[in-house]
């Protein structure tokens, strides 16, 4: 699903170079964030187990500005991994396109259970997922346990990108 006229939004293999390039920007940005590069419990997404990657490249430009997957948990339910949008792009609908997107794939895989993660350093992560209708949950494994960790679900169905895009 196209949400943003000023983006051109793709799925492409987790192999991608610019979407690499993209998911090592925001692991840099979390590892500045945190103060160290081990915050992220569980194994770290990959090929195997994401169905879907997105990058969104602005269309003007050229340039990519953000990424975003969905790692499959069930036949249900996938958990969006590595949503990251450069800083300078930030506030500017990039985040809530990708995650349209994202929810646009995951409604036609039969996915009804979307979750998420941020973490407590991540408080723009976490207004971002409440203002886009997730709702906060009990931490879901490998999260349970983990001080610094927030988890979010929301139920998707056909119209649910449309609502995210015009967030």
């Amino acid at each position: 699903m196209q949400t943003n006229p000023r983006l051109h939004i793709r799925q492409v293999p987790w192999a991608n170079p610019v979407g690499a390039d993209l998911r090592a920007a925001q692991q840099a940005e979390l590892d500045a964030r945190f103060g160290h590069s081990d915050h992220e419990p569980g194994p770290p997404p990959s090929e195997a187990d994401t169905a879907v990657f997105l990058v969104a490249h602005d269309k003007a430009s050229g340039q990519p500005v953000g990424c975003g997957g969905l790692r499959l948990l069930d036949d249900h339910s996938a958990e969006i991994k590595r949503l990251y949008v450069l800083p300078y792009t930030r506030g500017s609908g990039v985040a809530s396109s990708i995650l349209a997107a994202l929810e646009g794939h995951a409604h036609a895989l039969g996915i009804t259970t979307l979750t998420a993660e941020a973490g407590s350093v991540q408080a723009d992560g976490r207004h971002f997922y409440e203002s886009s209708g997730f709702t906060a949950v009990p931490n879901f494994d490998p999260y349970v346990g983990v001080e610094h960790s927030y988890c979010y679900a929301k139920a998707i169905d056909s119209h649910s990108a449309a609502r995210t895009a015009m967030v």
